[in-house]
């Protein structure tokens, strides 16, 4: 009987630790609008640095190069693009298989003034990504976030931009983490 009590109360101390231990490690986590606010400073600061133009031509003709403003892709300012290369090749269709090359860095990192290496699949020709343009149905579609594709919509291929992409638009691990990301991004119709 007293070996009876004596594990319920062991077994008692032990969900009490454990309850305090999880009490403790979420009062140190950061909420997620805690982590959102942050998101939007390290963008703000980032943009601070660029020219930055809040709507598309309403030719669809950009100013392209290193110089060239950062166009805000979407109403909810989630997607920044800067065009370095506009393709002559017409634009993508509905479903077409389009490859991808792509390098970025985390654009919280860069904030607080943190060196990086970009990371990416742009100089390692093994790794061949692609998506179906539009096609949201498919994962190999929707693994990358819509942000990836907008440029898209609105340029020739090949092309090569320049992305701001915050997590709401980016991938699902960007979206859990609410990680910003600078991409620079070239686009073909064949794996190259």
């Amino acid at each position: 009987m007293k070996i009876g009590k004596i594990f319920t109360m062991m077994c008692s101390i032990v969900a009490m630790s454990l309850c305090c231990a999880v009490v403790t490690s979420c009062d140190e986590q950061k909420s997620y609008a805690e982590l959102l606010d942050e998101e939007n400073d390290a963008v703000e600061k980032f943009l601070a640095t660029q020219k930055v133009v809040d709507k598309i031509p309403a030719d669809t003709i950009f100013e392209i190069g290193e110089d060239a403003p950062y166009y805000k892709l979407d109403e909810d300012g989630y997607v920044y693009m800067q065009v370095l290369m506009n393709g002559d090749d017409g634009k993508a269709d509905y479903n077409e298989l389009i490859f991808f090359r792509y390098s970025r860095i985390n654009v919280l990192t860069w904030a607080e003034g943190g060196d990086q290496l970009p990371n990416g699949n742009d100089n390692d020709l093994s790794k061949a990504y692609s998506f179906n343009f539009q096609n949201t149905t498919l994962d190999s579609s929707k693994q990358y976030g819509t942000g990836i594709q907008m440029p898209l919509y609105y340029l020739e291929m090949p092309c090569k931009v320049n992305l701001l992409i915050k997590s709401k638009a980016g991938t699902l691990n960007d979206l859990t983490s609410v990680i910003p990301y600078l991409y620079t991004v070239r686009y073909y119709r064949s794996n190259i």
